[in-house]
């Protein structure tokens, strides 16, 4: 019969991981003044003290409730901060900052939590025999991974707070621009492999199983990210006026939304631009990824007389290789660090486009992982023998609904463990917060 001490190196690891996610989202949140944690930056999503409570929240309903056995001690708690939205439909909460709790029990509701799930942690049979939830420590590895996702979107909340409102911490400097040169490299005919093989054998949310490989015709995709500078010319040609450059979805949200530049973007009186950076708002870098909209990336697209790739397009630029075997990651087999791209919290900002040439793929592809998610022009849908997690069953099947695309590589504010080849993110093509850069492909 197993043991608390049959996984010991296992246990280790998740303790370890689980503090270090913890410890990203407790910073993230003292950078937030004090009186601003009622604020709702984003209209769309409550306001900030919801996500304090919710990280925790989330831990023990998912392991506290369903492997420990431990009877609720906030039950009202539990469910109140269970779920964030994501709405379709132009609805928005309006409920005011009085009706969320003082910050003091939200606090002490979390220490509770972190107090129980460290003794589920402490004495769980990690070997499923007694449940399931627990073998290979799955339900932990769920909780890391949704805190460092948060630890993200999070952040594209935060970058949204007026900057008096925040307590500026510094970043680590950009690397100095290249002046890489934009250019189009052609990916031959071959097969790309989507999605992990096996449940089990490796940690993957439910919308990255099954494996499955798809044969792609060969395409010319940008070497580089399109970067503000090129965006730019795009409204100097009056992107956002011309009807035919865009979708009808599209052109109706940007028409009644009043969008006429992109959302990372500050229009100055004399006609310049400048960047909405974490704590400061800087001029318009024009070597930076550009920060856009699904919609506004497929525009400017169409403008260029090419598309968006396919997720199936990326994956071939990103992880195939000439001579035929495909690579963990665009670069090879090695792990991330810091000289292969801007991932991993370094930075709350974009590095110039072409910065990390040792993260480049095999047909030299530069930034597919790191400093900005990258659009696809693939709506997100199931994998062939998909099967949605049984304990958290709307977290990818919600978001079937023909309105999310998906998003491939990662941004500077992207954990590193969420860089595997299968990971996939997906947004709504009308949100234009995210970290999200696009380059475009000639089929």
């Amino acid at each position: 019969m197993a043991t608390t001490s049959t996984f010991p190196d296992q246990r280790q690891d998740l303790k370890a991981r689980l503090s270090d996610a913890r410890a990203r989202t407790d910073t993230l949140f003292r950078i937030v003044r004090r009186e601003a944690l009622y604020d709702r930056p984003i209209l769309e999503r409550h306001r900030i003290v919801f996500y304090i409570g919710h990280l925790e929240a989330f831990d023990w309903n998912l392991i506290g409730r369903r492997t420990s056995g431990s009877e609720p001690f906030h039950e009202a708690f539990d469910k109140l901060f269970a779920f964030g939205i994501d709405p379709t439909d132009g609805g928005l909460p309006n409920e005011p900052p009085s009706a969320w709790p003082a910050l003091d029990e939200v606090e002490r509701y979390n220490q509770r939590v972190r107090e129980a799930v460290d003794s589920c942690l402490a004495g769980a049979d990690l070997s499923g025999a007694a449940n399931p939830l627990l073998e290979n420590g799955l339900v932990f590895e769920v909780a890391i991974e949704h805190r460092l996702m948060h630890a993200e979107t999070l952040a594209y909340m935060l970058h949204q707070l007026p900057h008096d409102r925040k307590v500026p911490e510094p970043q680590a400097p950009a690397t100095p621009a290249r002046g890489a040169t934009p250019r189009t490299v052609g990916i031959p005919a071959g097969t790309a492999t989507l999605g992990l093989a096996r449940r089990g054998k490796a940690f993957g949310w439910d919308n990255e199983f099954e494996e499955h490989a798809r044969e792609v015709p060969g395409f010319g995709i940008d070497a580089l990210d399109v970067t503000n500078g090129q965006f730019l010319e795009f409204m100097a040609d009056r992107g956002y006026e011309r009807h035919e450059l865009w979708s009808e979805g599209g052109w109706a949200w940007k028409e009644q939304q009043r969008v006429r530049h992109p959302g990372f973007w500050v229009p100055e009186k004399s006609g310049a631009w400048k960047w909405r950076g974490m704590f400061e708002d800087v001029p318009l870098p024009l070597e930076w990824p550009v920060y856009a909209s699904h919609a506004e990336a497929e525009a400017y697209a169409r403008w260029r007389g090419k598309s968006l790739p396919t997720e199936a397009q990326f994956h071939r630029a990103a992880y195939a290789t000439p001579e035929g075997p495909e690579r963990p990651y665009p670069w090879g087999h090695e792990p991330p660090d810091p000289t292969r791209g801007n991932f991993d919290f370094k930075r709350w900002d974009p590095s110039p486009v072409g910065s990390h040439p040792r993260g480049d793929s095999a047909f030299g592809v530069s930034d597919l992982v790191g400093n900005g998610w990258e659009w696809t022009r693939s709506l997100f849908e199931p994998f062939p023998g998909f099967e949605a997690f049984p304990f958290y069953p709307g977290y990818s099947a919600n978001f079937f609904d023909g309105k999310h695309y998906v998003m491939k590589g990662g941004s500077s504010r992207t954990a590193a463990c969420m860089l595997r080849r299968s990971f996939r993110n997906w947004f709504q093509g009308y949100y234009p917060y995210v970290y999200a850069s696009f380059r475009c492909v000639e089929d």
